[in-house]
């Protein structure tokens, strides 16, 4: 009797086995392609755009829209990212890429790239024709970057674009609505050459190493460090002091704080190499939080 208990146990045991094993299958790749898109990245967009079309005065269904279609844009470029940079990233041992420690293949990062681009058209649209086109013009150029122009002194320029995009996209939505002030925008477009040069600093060697030779690359580590306040602070100062009439408070100490941060990144960065890319996020949350305070400025 105690014989057969242990045959059947050992056979319940293996007959669970294989379907234990792809159950763990399936949960390591979910991990690797929510890793994949760059989840940091885009929910933050996500959720700052949304934020701004809040304090422009748009409804829930309309702030339900902005986050949907940034949030399906940004995955799209994120998965996109990793798709075309799989081999490359394969070749300078990137382990911390879900792609090449094995999470997740390449070709389930790919079709998650294209369904989340299928859905970023018709969502973007929605909330208006001309708002929308903008949006996926913004959406473009980033995965220009990601096919190619990230090799190119033109490296900033979809960054530029894509930051730009966002703030025309919440404007232009509501109907009869025009675009927003011209400094939002060149304010927005510098917050992204900025980020643009911290999120290359720290890999300009594997780059090289790979022949992608970007207009940060060409720049090298300590000039594009040194260069890297320069588009954060004044992305600030044209928040802070462009807008007509008479400055708020709120100015002058969000320019202060964000020369400060930014200058100590840079001139903490030669020991730190991730000191200027944390800067540069900091000095875009203080850049939110002042346009977000000047609210309807936008529209």
């Amino acid at each position: 009797m105690d014989v057969e208990v242990r045959v059947d146990a050992g056979g319940e045991a293996a007959r669970r086995s294989p379907r234990s094993a792809r159950v763990r299958r399936l949960l390591r790749s979910s991990g690797g392609l929510l890793r994949a898109c760059h989840p940091g990245p885009a929910v933050a967009v996500g959720v700052l755009t949304t934020a701004l079309a809040a304090a422009c005065g748009q409804d829930a269904a309309g702030c339900l829209l902005v986050a949907a279609a940034v949030l399906t844009g940004q995955l799209s470029v994120g998965w996109s990212n990793d798709a075309v940079d799989a081999a490359r990233d394969t070749a300078v041992g990137r382990r911390t890429k879900p792609v090449v420690a094995g999470s997740v293949g390449v070709t389930a990062v790919r079709g998650a790239a294209l369904t989340a681009l299928a859905l970023c058209v018709p969502l973007s649209l929605a909330y208006g024709r001309l708002a929308g086109t903008v949006h996926l013009a913004g959406v473009a150029a980033a995965w220009a970057y990601n096919f190619g122009l990230k090799a190119t002194v033109l490296s900033w320029l979809p960054y530029a674009v894509g930051f730009a995009a966002l703030p025309a996209f919440v404007s232009l939505g509501p109907e009869g609505r025009p675009w927003p002030p011209w400094w939002i925008v060149v304010s927005a477009a510098l917050l992204g050459v900025g980020a643009h040069l911290a999120n290359v600093l720290p890999d300009i060697g594997d780059d090289l190493a790979t022949g992608v030779r970007g207009w940060p690359q060409r720049l090298g580590p300590v000039r594009g460090r040194l260069l890297l306040p320069l588009p954060l602070v004044t992305a600030t100062a044209l928040l802070a002091f462009a807008r007509p009439g008479p400055a708020s408070t709120a100015g002058p100490a969000a320019l202060s704080v964000a020369l400060v941060v930014a200058a100590g990144g840079a001139l903490l960065g030669r020991r730190r190499p991730r000191l200027p890319f944390l800067a540069a996020i900091l000095v875009a949350a203080v850049d939110a939080a002042l346009l977000l305070r000047q609210g309807a400025a936008v529209t």
